[in-house]
């Protein structure tokens, strides 16, 4: 029997999802046709979009749907670089962020001409606000920062990052895809005004029990922010193409369902969490937790001294437990943590990392199956690793 520990990854579909998708995807129909046949599958979707608003305390016209996470952030970081006054050129970057957004900005670095300004993390790999605060100026364009280190699993202090960069007059684009689900979230008690402040905030729904590939970003009707792709006019002239019925119908229910049980998911998940953190460390008292005590839920993220976190993985792999060396965007690249640097240890320390996540499916098994392998799976990760 296998035991799934990578909920951050992606989590399983939820029935409700999988059974609202079925339904949904026989509206063959396109939603921007006048016929009767199109205006059905309009309210359809504009039904799935209220509920998304309502999840996340937003107005349903600030809810713009995606493909997912990746470009959701893209959008609000290359749309508010396309829309931005002339005297601003600089992008405001905290180490540690999603390679989604990493990505996003080294592209408008090197191929825009942006000017991008770092932010440190602490040893937990918080940002700190005076530390952002720091970096904003009237040549910011726009800056960004996780509402959840989606690998160390360490909170953000959004609200007060929210009103730093308020006061600074810059827009600021929240990263809440790892945070959605597990932490409450208001949109409404987030948003700043003018422009500046916190002015848009991404979501996935592959990391609540979704559909993979669909996704929103929730966009402050004062935010100035031009589109990705052209074709259309839909959604605020934001998105164009056609949009996915099915897609949006089965976020909504996954939403719903999430918002319904989040407060029992959380503690489920947090007391899976402890008890999996109990035997770790029993087992191979080396091991270390790294981020901070205020935490996702079902996060934890353990350094595994003198192993290495890849022979870690495929040992544990190979006796039926799935867990990550990190974010799932840099599978198959055997890189060290960036986060985990972004803190301040060495190479060696980022090599040498676990990141173990539960979720709802998650059970006392699962976890009892990683605590009755990791000592030997660390005895022989720390041999090969010594052999090298």
């Amino acid at each position: 029997m296998s035991a799934y520990l990578d909920h951050a990854a992606a989590t399983p579909m939820r029935p409700e999802a999988r059974d609202a998708w079925v339904a949904a995807v026989g509206e063959l129909a396109n939603p921007s046709s006048i016929h009767g046949a199109g205006q059905h599958a309009r309210r359809v979707l504009e039904d799935a979009r209220e509920v998304i608003a309502r999840v996340v305390d937003a107005d349903p016209i600030e809810v713009v749907f995606t493909s997912g996470g990746t470009e959701s952030i893209n959008l609000a970081l290359k749309g508010a670089w396309w829309s931005r006054p002339a005297d601003r050129d600089v992008i405001v970057l905290p180490d540690g962020e999603h390679h989604a957004t990493m990505d996003s900005v080294e592209w408008l670095r090197s191929e825009q001409g942006a000017r991008v300004r770092p932010v440190p993390l602490n040893s937990e790999g918080r940002i700190e606000p005076a530390a952002l605060g720091a970096a904003l100026g009237p040549d910011v364009v726009i800056s960004t920062a996780l509402l959840a280190n989606n690998e160390v699993g360490t909170l953000n202090p959004v609200t007060e990052l929210g009103a730093v960069a308020q006061d600074a007059g810059v827009p600021l684009h929240i990263d809440a895809v790892a945070g959605f689900g597990h932490l409450p979230l208001s949109f409404a008690q987030l948003r700043g005004e003018g422009g500046a402040g916190i002015v848009a905030m991404s979501v996935s729904a592959h990391k609540i029990g979704g559909p993979p590939a669909t996704g929103a970003l929730v966009v402050s009707r004062s935010a100035r922010l031009a589109a990705l792709h052209h074709g259309g006019a839909a959604q605020r002239d934001l998105r164009a193409g056609t949009q996915d019925v099915a897609g949006a119908v089965a976020f909504a229910a996954a939403a719903e369902a999430m918002a319904a049980g989040r407060e029992a998911e959380a503690a489920h998940d947090a007391a899976l969490r402890e008890r999996l953190r109990r035997g770790i460390l029993a087992a191979v008292p080396e091991a270390q937790v790294l981020g901070a005590q205020e935490r996702l839920p079902g996060n934890l993220h353990l350094l595994f001294p003198g192993a290495s976190g890849e022979s870690l993985l495929y040992l544990l792999d190979r006796a039926g437990i799935a867990v990550s060396t990190g974010s799932a965007c840099t599978a198959g690249i055997a890189e060290p943590s960036h986060v985990v640097r972004a803190m301040g240890r060495d190479e060696r320390d980022a090599r040498s990392v676990l990141r173990f996540s539960v979720g709802r499916t998650s059970t006392a098994e699962d976890v009892d199956a990683v605590i009755a392998n990791i000592g030997s799976a660390y005895a022989a990760a720390t041999g090969a690793a010594r052999r090298s």
